[in-house]
């Protein structure tokens, strides 16, 4: 009974996040008109932005296991900035990917490396896990979901909002 209590509240919490909540006193929509992919790495929370900065859904993510302000290859982080999206695609590892356009071509020429960074679902070894995979920051660079379902819905919207670009900040201390 105590255990089921437990992992009652855990869940909660963990999936709790107000729609309208708005940290370092900006809303998490508010940085572009069009829609877009905002994902606040303080929070741990990947926003999908309407038209002139409507909230539409949010969803728990886990991030790179070095934290966000990636600068090369390998450096175990999440970047931070404004980026283009790619179009989902099946992936083995992951079910289902959403390349994200790390580094841009001006932060190619201030030398940052590397590549393969997007939105993507669980492992397939462990997304028996459920909920439980984000826990744990543990991607390489990329912004993790537990679900396919969510990815699926993620999908969804973007083809049907046409959105091409995706917002990574850190409200915690007002990185951009």
């Amino acid at each position: 009974m105590r255990l089921a209590t437990s992992a009652a509240i855990a869940t909660t919490l963990l999936m709790a996040h107000p729609l309208s909540a708005r940290a370092g006193g900006r809303a998490p929509c508010a940085t572009l008109s069009a829609a877009h992919v905002a994902v606040d790495t303080a929070a741990h929370r990947l926003f999908l932005c309407g038209a002139r900065g409507a909230l539409e859904r949010s969803y728990s993510v886990r991030l790179a296991r070095d934290g966000p302000g990636k600068s090369r290859a390998g450096d175990g982080k999440v970047p931070l900035g404004v980026y283009p999206l790619g179009a989902p695609r099946r992936s083995k590892p992951f079910g289902m990917f959403i390349p994200i356009g790390y580094p841009t071509p001006e932060q190619r020429r201030r030398g940052y490396t590397g590549g393969s960074v997007g939105i993507h679902g669980p492992d397939r070894r462990v997304r028996w896990l459920g909920w439980l995979v984000n826990t744990f920051d543990t991607t390489d660079g990329c912004v993790g979901l537990a679900f396919d379902s969510e990815m699926e819905e993620i999908s969804v919207w973007l083809r049907r909002t046409k959105a091409r670009r995706i917002v990574l900040h850190d409200q915690a201390d007002g990185a951009r």
